[in-house]
């Protein structure tokens, strides 16, 4: 008995591929589109300007510099403050009467940047007595990974008066065995963007997204830092950053040390 085989037309095999490719392009396209019209509609709603007062916390988040008029310094800061924020961490050292040997981390948190953060702390003659921050934030594994050695090296942090340190910078923060805010300083958060391919579907997506807020948590409580702190990062779009007040600093515990 014969066994019927199909015809099998390689062309039209071929033909199917490459619509199914089309196919996938398109939605592609489409969802990124969908998306960048969305944040420009979001972009499109004003903040408010100057410093922050309880109850008046929300302000532009921006990666290029800090926001203007959030911070009111009439004199130089020690250490000087850069007015822009680098493409990736940069490490410079300072001596700093009240706190001595300074470690300043400024510009944005970038891939690589932790394993950088370690290379240079090993390489230094002396651990520095302090880990000052002035930061837009960046990438959140990369700075709960810089958090983690510097617990680990058993060093302390801080935002010093004129610092900014937002987004994921506080994962950095979080890393001190003991936390210095200032004052005169700016530590905020807001939620995390996370670069979802658009094609996975949206339950392992969202998956995703909780596994990482749940890792987030985890990291938060290691360091000692109340996880309620991710209600202000959760509640603040990412185009926006929460600027927390004296009071959210304390019970938080992302501040363990209070100064001017």
């Amino acid at each position: 008995m014969m066994r019927y085989v199909p015809n099998f037309d390689p062309r039209a095999g071929l033909k199917l591929i490459l619509l199914g490719q089309l196919a996938m392009a398109g939605l592609l396209i489409a969802s990124d589109v969908g998306q960048r019209f969305s944040v420009r509609l979001r972009q499109t709603v004003e903040t408010p300007g100057g410093p922050v007062t309880p109850g008046d916390q929300r302000r532009e988040y921006r990666t290029d510099r800090p926001v203007p008029d959030l911070l009111t310094i009439d004199e130089p800061t020690n250490p000087p403050m850069p007015e822009e924020f680098d493409a990736r961490l940069r490490f410079n050292e300072h001596a700093v009467e009240q706190f001595g040997r300074i470690l300043l981390l400024s510009g944005e948190i970038s891939e690589g940047d932790a394993k950088r953060f370690e290379n240079h702390l090993s390489s230094m003659n002396a651990k520095p007595d302090l880990i000052a921050l002035h930061s837009p934030g960046g990438m959140v594994e990369e700075a709960q990974e810089i958090g983690r050695a510097i617990r680990d090296a058993n060093l302390s942090t801080a935002v010093l008066a004129g610092g900014f340190c937002v987004s994921s910078c506080p994962y950095i923060l979080a890393g001190g065995a003991n936390r210095i805010v200032s004052l005169r300083a700016i530590v905020g958060m807001h939620q995390h963007y996370y670069d979802q391919p658009r094609y996975i579907p949206v339950v392992f997506a969202v998956e995703d997204i909780q596994i990482s807020q749940g890792e987030t948590m985890e990291f938060l409580i290691d360091m000692g830092v109340d996880p309620s702190i991710m209600i202000y990062s959760l509640n603040t779009p990412p185009e926006q950053i929460y600027a927390l007040v004296e009071t959210e600093l304390e019970e938080t515990k992302i501040a363990l040390e209070l100064i001017e």
